[in-house]
C-alpha cells in the first residue's frame, strides 16, 4: 500500500450547496467550512467540494465530457432512496436492473456529477 484515501475532492459551482446534497445523501455533517471548502464527513475518507468558477458538469455517459468521479452508495431501500435523492435536488440518468448480483441506479447530483445507488436483489414472495 502506497497511501489510504484521505479526502475525495469535487469540483463544483455551488460548494456549499453540493456539500449540503451529500451531507444529505450521506447522513454525514458538514463538518469543516474553511471559505469554498466545505468538507463532509469527520472520518477519513472525507468529501470536499472545491468552487471551480467554469465547472462544465459531465454528461455521462457521453465520453466527450466524462463522469470526472463518482461514488457508489448502498442503500436497502432503492425506491426510498430514489425518493430522497430527488427531493434533495437529484436527477435519474440510468437504470441497471439486468444482472440481480449488481443492481444500481445512476443519478446525477445537483452540479451534474454522477453517482449509483447500489442495492441488493429483492427476495421474491413466497407463493400463496
Amino acid at each position: 500500500m502506497i497511501g489510504r484515501l484521505h479526502t475525495m475532492v469535487i469540483d463544483c459551482p455551488d460548494p456549499r450547496a453540493l456539500a449540503d446534497f451529500y451531507s444529505e445523501l450521506l447522513g454525514l455533517p458538514v463538518a469543516q467550512e474553511e471559505g469554498e471548502w466545505p468538507v463532509v464527513g469527520q472520518e477519513w475518507p472525507r468529501l470536499a467540494f472545491q468552487y471551480a468558477p467554469d465547472h462544465q458538469p459531465p454528461e455521462w455517459p457521453a465520453p466527450e465530457r466524462p463522469q470526472q468521479m463518482h461514488l457508489d452508495v448502498w442503500v436497502e431501500d432503492i425506491d426510498t432512496a430514489e425518493e430522497m435523492v430527488l427531493e434533495l435536488g437529484a436527477r435519474q440518468l440510468a437504470v441497471a436492473e439486468d444482472d440481480p448480483g449488481n443492481l444500481f441506479r445512476v443519478y446525477a447530483d445537483p452540479a451534474g456529477h454522477p453517482f449509483c445507488l447500489e442495492y441488493p436483489a429483492r427476495t421474491p414472495e413466497p407463493p400463496g
